[in-house]
């Protein structure tokens, strides 16, 4: 078969979207103690992701009352905050994380094209 620059075109195009379907999420979810919204924040940030990223996320739960020094080191105004450290850009979200469609938006899971202004 003859190589030609829709071939190469055609198979550049199938390895990225393989790689955007197979792209590790790296997320810390910051919550204070179990306050009814972090408890709320937990389940809907695990619900999303599983619903969305089956197998191919890490999920940090960290509570700022018992490790502090993330509070100043991440700058966190307020809690819950999902920090979506991987893949880039990193991105930020406040609240009990029950606006699903806000968080798929926001985490790049549908294509830019789908996405409503």
């Amino acid at each position: 078969m003859k190589k030609t620059k829709e071939n190469d075109s055609t198979k550049e195009f199938e390895k990225a979207t393989q790689e955007s379907h197979t792209e590790k999420y790296v997320l810390r979810l910051y919550v204070t103690g179990m306050t009814p919204k972090s408890i709320n924040a937990i389940e809907n940030i695990r619900k999303i992701c599983e619903e969305n990223l089956q197998g191919r996320y890490d999920l940090e739960i960290i509570d700022i009352y018992q490790h502090p020094e993330y509070a100043k080191k991440e700058q966190l105004l307020a809690a819950p905050t999902l920090i979506k450290k991987l893949p880039l850009p990193l991105r930020r979200f406040i609240g009990d994380m029950s606006d699903k469609e806000k968080i798929i938006v926001g985490l790049d899971l549908v294509p830019k094209k789908d996405k409503k202004k």
